[in-house]
């Protein structure tokens, strides 16, 4: 009896603890926009628990978000391509043509992080949005900045699950050159989640200083994870956003490509340096992602091709690329199949579409855009899959609400005056001065 009060009183006060976290969550919506964005960019994949299957602390903390935060949002063509893809990759689950991983993982890293991206906007502004992950990443920057100057990662340090501590928590090198990789578990994810927050940073409303302060910061970062798919989907999401964006500067636009100039003649040395000295092991790394085309003979229309390890294609032995499938689009068609991946990608297609359009263009949008190329050279690993996801589903909630946002703050203004409509006049329109 004396043990059981104990622990039923611990038991009353964990209760009482998650009431309370969950209250403060739907009371705040900025505070716990905050601590989802801190603990994508600083908690690393590793830490989670094991319920039927593993959960990250970010999945399980935007699952949480998603269940307190829930608004009903109008639906969209990308609402219809994710819902599709699901019913359709469950059915081939029961089928037995879709393993169980790789039906967790499709529904943990992509479809909940677009749900998030499509609710958020219904509780939490797009400029505290913008600012949020501007922040965050740019202190990611830093982090990663001074991770390489030390040759230190304290993340490492963090315990977490076995396995996938394991997997992810090696520091990597090229070069002989520590490469930065923050809680990111790899410096490939690292890289493409810089490059998708620049865009976030380039759309904030700060002054010209601290704006170009993050770029440099993010640029520089990106730059020490030695790369490729970084660099590139960096620069390509920098023009875009310095570019397209609506109410960037003249003063920014010209400050960016003056600084792109400088930092070009900077960097490109000491990338021909690293690269130089990994000599096969670089080269080696781009010929592998050339290989890996010849998986796609063994794509059905649905589902996974069964066993294909074991399998010979011409001069290609393909247990070769058991270990590692770095381009995430031919993974999914080796996984899913021919139809499900088009379902999936068709919902990429439809946020990235926003971006043409100057009245549905957004950061999220463009972060988008820009990691368009990394799908055929990269795998979505760790917390960039869930990243990328997010900013589908927000570019997509974005494009929707501009429009309403827009009414809304009209409407806002004239109630102000007291008043729902504009007020009528009865002598002639007063001359406006031009400036």
């Amino acid at each position: 009896m004396a043990t059981a009060v104990p622990i039923a009183l611990l038991a009353f006060g964990g209760i009482a603890a998650v009431a309370i976290v969950v209250f403060a969550l739907r009371l705040l919506p900025r505070t716990a926009f905050v601590v989802w964005a801190v603990v994508l960019f600083f908690v690393p994949l590793w830490v989670g628990v094991n319920i039927s299957f593993y959960w990250a602390a970010i999945t399980l903390l935007t699952v949480l978000l998603i269940i307190v935060n829930w608004s009903v949002v109008p639906l969209r063509a990308a609402d219809a391509w994710v819902a599709a893809f699901v019913l359709v990759v469950v059915g081939l689950y029961g089928f037995g043509t879709v393993d169980l991983a790789s039906l967790v993982a499709s529904l943990l890293e992509w479809v909940i992080p677009y749900i998030w991206g499509r609710v958020v906007l219904a509780r939490v502004t797009t400029e505290w949005i913008t600012s949020t992950i501007a922040v965050v990443a740019i202190v990611a920057a830093a982090l990663a900045v001074v991770e390489f100057l030390t040759s230190f990662n304290p993340f490492v340090l963090i315990p977490g699950s076995g396995v996938v501590y394991d997997t992810w928590s090696p520091l990597q090198e090229r070069g002989g050159v520590l490469r930065a990789e923050g809680a990111w578990g790899h410096s490939i994810a690292l890289g493409a989640a810089l490059a998708m927050s620049s865009a976030f940073v380039v759309a904030t409303r700060w002054r010209l200083f601290p704006k170009i302060t993050g770029i440099v910061l993010i640029a520089t970062a990106t730059v020490f994870t030695f790369s490729r798919a970084g660099l590139l989907t960096l620069v390509l999401t920098l023009v875009l956003s310095t570019f397209l964006i609506v109410g960037v500067s003249t003063r920014f636009r010209v400050t960016v490509a003056v600084a792109g100039v400088i930092g070009t003649a900077i960097v490109i040395p000491v990338i021909d340096s690293v690269f130089g000295a990994a000599g096969d092991e670089a080269g080696g790394s781009a010929d592998y992602r050339t290989d890996l085309l010849v998986l796609l003979e063994q794509v059905q229309l649905f589902g996974n091709p069964g066993d294909w390890h074991s399998l010979v294609s011409g001069d290609y032995y393909l247990g070769y690329f058991a270990r590692s499938v770095d381009n995430a689009l031919v993974l999914t068609l080796l996984r899913y199949g021919y139809v499900p991946t088009l379902l999936i990608m068709a919902a990429v297609v439809c946020a990235a579409l926003m971006a043409v359009r100057r009245s549905t263009r957004s950061p999220a949008a463009l972060a988008v855009v820009g990691q368009l190329p990394s799908l055929v050279v990269v795998a979505l690993i760790t917390q960039y899959s869930m990243f990328l996801w997010f900013c589908v589903g927000l570019a997509v909630t974005w494009a929707r609400d501009a429009g309403t946002r827009s009414t809304t703050a009209e409407e806002a203004f004239l109630r102000d005056l007291g008043t729902a409509s504009p007020p009528a006049t009865t002598g002639p329109a007063p001359q406006v001065r031009q400036t």
